[in-house]
């Protein structure tokens, strides 16, 4: 059983940055396939950014120049540094974890693992 726990969300400003954090347990980090999402209200859960094992990563459309995601197998954490935020941005933040590298990365199919979510709000 695989584990999840975010951390880092908060409040900005327009134009701010922050770096939600993943923290992995229950199974080898490095053999994960994992990705962030999130999700506003009444709007449906959308894939934001993932990274294979081999380190290969892949971007929403609405993300890409924006955001990065990164993973350190060391310490078994998934990150994802957020520049340029707009009010666009405010949602829960969630990352998940998949054992199988089938389906499209960004899609909610691939992932049976979820954290509980981190809420992110961004001002104008």
């Amino acid at each position: 059983q695989v584990q999840l726990v975010e951390s880092g969300g908060g409040s900005v400003q327009s134009g701010g940055s922050l770096t939600l954090s993943c923290a992995t347990s229950g199974y080898t980090f490095s053999s994960l396939y994992i990705g962030w999402f999130r999700q506003a209200p009444g709007k449906s859960r959308e894939g934001l950014a993932a990274i294979e094992r081999s380190g290969i990563t892949a971007y929403a459309a609405s993300v890409r120049g924006r955001f990065t995601i990164t993973r350190d197998n060391d310490k078994s954490t998934l990150y994802l540094r957020m520049n340029d935020l707009e009010p666009e941005d405010t949602a829960t933040y969630y990352c998940a974890a998949a054992l199988f590298g089938s389906e499209n990365p960004l899609s909610v199919r691939r992932y049976t693992y979820w954290g509980q979510g981190t809420q992110v709000t961004v001002s104008s």
